[in-house]
């Protein structure tokens, strides 16, 4: 990199750091006077206040944010029904942007590609953007191209993260944040590589081979760059509008997005950590089967076997009602200094989520929620006797795994889907065993490209 281009983005991250920091700061100060005034931080008013801040810096602090609010042990329950709310997205970029850009990633020539290139975006979000496009050959193609300094902004915003963190910590100290905030890094970092992101794309296109619900795009390899992805086209409609479908459409469509997530999971150790509802849209949907197609694999997370033979000890211990074992499990999750009170009241937050995976019959995923509350009437249980106990760090495998249950259970809410959830998901875990765990993600990693560590873990 040139002595310009460095000090171009130095430039860039100090001038993102210090608007993002004044506008978290003047937040932090106009609490702080709202404190001394007699209003406590966890008041409602000043989580809406923040929500309202983060909105208007967009990029990727409000993606960290959006996050943050989407897990429900990270942060006080009145904040994560805010920051929930939000919508990472940001100001597409012009047309003399994107010419430049395209010219930067593929060459002065790149239009001879393309038949037909629109320089408006067709979405915008926190990172990039899409162009719907058609390449010579005759493909219409999703171009998603990454915003300028990118980089830098990233850099810039969790440098803030820390901050964000602390305000929350002078709310609710029962908590550790280290390593959420730790697995969010890295988790940012990488969805700015877009070839990571391809090999993200090959990996699910393997390991969902032969789900005919389930659709994902063939990347345009010879077109992509670490900034650039070209991938196929897929039409769909938004899931949305298909709330008020018939019972058995929207139960298809539930299927469908439980295999598309969980297969992966509980069969290779690997999850869609954004379960958002722009990540995938229905292409197909009747009472006999549904199909769905999963879009922007940014967010990846690949666990060690290990991880996920505790998610499976879980289940058992909580099926046969044994401390002992769900102890050794949380240990296998990678929670660590656990008392057995603090044990017994994380086993509140997992019975919540495995209730449904042992209750064999059909039913709705959560039988009391209304959308978009699904889990935080059990989360504010939580957060309240953590209060009274002590700290309990949240271990980095926890997060991602964690954010997309409580999404994907939230769009079976909004669906109201009626599924035997416990047959479903106990097919996917006949037969586990850590060994065979293990040979089908070594299989899987090689045949996406991915170096493989000398154990199964993130590549």
């Amino acid at each position: 990199m040139s002595q310009g281009m460095t000090e171009a983005t130095l430039t860039g991250r100090l001038a993102r750091f210090a608007r993002v920091g004044a506008n978290l700061g003047g937040f932090a100060a106009g609490a702080a006077v709202a404190r001394a005034g007699g209003r406590d931080f966890a008041d409602a008013r000043n989580a809406r206040e923040l929500r309202r801040v983060l909105g208007e810096l967009k990029g990727p602090v409000m993606k960290i944010a959006q996050v943050l609010g989407n897990i429900p042990d990270a942060v006080p329950p009145e904040y994560a029904t805010e920051l929930a709310k939000l919508q990472a997205d940001a100001p597409p970029m012009g047309p003399g942007f994107v010419r430049r850009r395209m010219a930067g990633e593929l060459g002065p020539d790149w239009q001879r590609h393309f038949a037909d290139f629109p320089l408006e975006a067709a979405a915008a979000a926190s990172l990039g953007q899409v162009h719907k496009a058609r390449l010579t050959s005759g493909e219409t193609v999703a171009v998603k191209l990454q915003y300028p300094d990118m980089g830098s902004a990233v850099e810039a915003d969790l440098g803030q993260l820390d901050l964000l963190l602390a305000l929350f910590r002078r709310i609710d100290s029962s908590i550790d944040t280290a390593e959420i905030r730790d697995e969010l890094a890295a988790r940012l970092r990488e969805e700015l590589d877009y070839a990571r992101e391809a090999k993200h794309i090959r990996l699910y296109r393997g390991m969902l081979e032969g789900v005919a619900e389930v659709r994902v795009p063939a990347v345009f390899e010879p077109l992509s760059t670490p900034r650039l992805l070209v991938m196929e086209w897929l039409e769909g409609r938004k899931l949305l509008g298909f709330r008020d479908a018939p019972e058995a459409v929207r139960n298809r469509l539930a299927e469908a997005l439980f295999k598309a997530w969980y297969k992966p999971f509980y069969q290779v150790g690997v999850i869609h950590g954004d379960p958002h509802l722009g990540n995938y849209t229905v292409a197909d949907a009747s009472a006999e089967r549904a199909v769905i197609n999963l879009l922007d694999f940014g967010c990846v997370r690949i666990f060690p076997p290990s991880f996920l033979e505790g998610v499976n000890e879980l289940y058992r211990a909580i099926e046969t009602n044994d401390e002992d074992r769900a102890f050794h499990a949380f240990g296998l999750w990678g929670f660590r200094g656990l008392t057995k009170e603090l044990m017994r009241i994380l086993l509140v937050w997992a019975k919540f989520l495995y209730g449904p995976l042992l209750d064999d019959r059909v039913r709705l995923i959560d039988e009391n929620a209304k959308p978009g509350e699904y889990g935080r009437a059990t989360a504010q249980k939580v957060h309240a006797e953590l209060r009274k106990t002590g700290t309990v760090r949240i271990p980095a495998e926890f997060v991602f795994m964690d954010r997309a249950a409580i999404g994907l259970g939230g769009v079976f809410i909004q669906l109201g889907a009626r599924l035997n959830w416990a047959r479903m998901f106990q097919g996917l875990i006949e037969g586990f065993t850590v060994e065979a765990l293990e040979a089908r993600q070594q299989a899987a990693l090689a045949a996406a490209g991915f170096a493989l560590p000398p154990k199964s873990g993130i590549a």
